[in-house]
């Protein structure tokens, strides 16, 4: 097997997503209305946010910049931030918030990530 390639083969966990989101954004959607044709529409964008994670290799920078402030996770920066203990770093602490929004806009929200 080749480098990335997909370690249970094909179709891959994103594949599968996106081809269920299809299905219901084309086919349940134009044969139902009301209430349910609104669930199959909602279902469809949450496993196409499913595909953008499965999909998202720019989760880098997200950890890079919580790394520059040495946390491993955003509830390690909330724990600190929320005890006051990077006050004297707020600079720092901006971008990393602006870097953590910026990523989960762009997978739950594409287009609304840019400035």
């Amino acid at each position: 097997m080749t480098s990335g390639a997909p370690l249970h083969g094909r179709p891959t966990a994103a594949e599968l997503v996106a081809a269920v989101a299809e299905f219901l954004e084309h086919d349940v959607r134009e044969a139902t209305s009301g209430q349910v044709n609104f669930h199959a529409r909602v279902a469809a964008n949450a496993l196409r946010t499913v595909e953008r994670e499965l999909l998202d290799t720019a989760d880098s920078d997200a950890r890079a910049a919580l790394a520059h402030l040495g946390f491993a996770d955003e509830a390690g920066l909330a724990a600190a931030i929320r005890a006051g203990e990077l006050d004297e770093r707020t600079d720092d602490v901006t971008t990393c918030l602006r870097t953590l929004v910026r990523h989960r806009l762009a997978v739950a929200h594409p287009g609304y990530d840019s400035e």
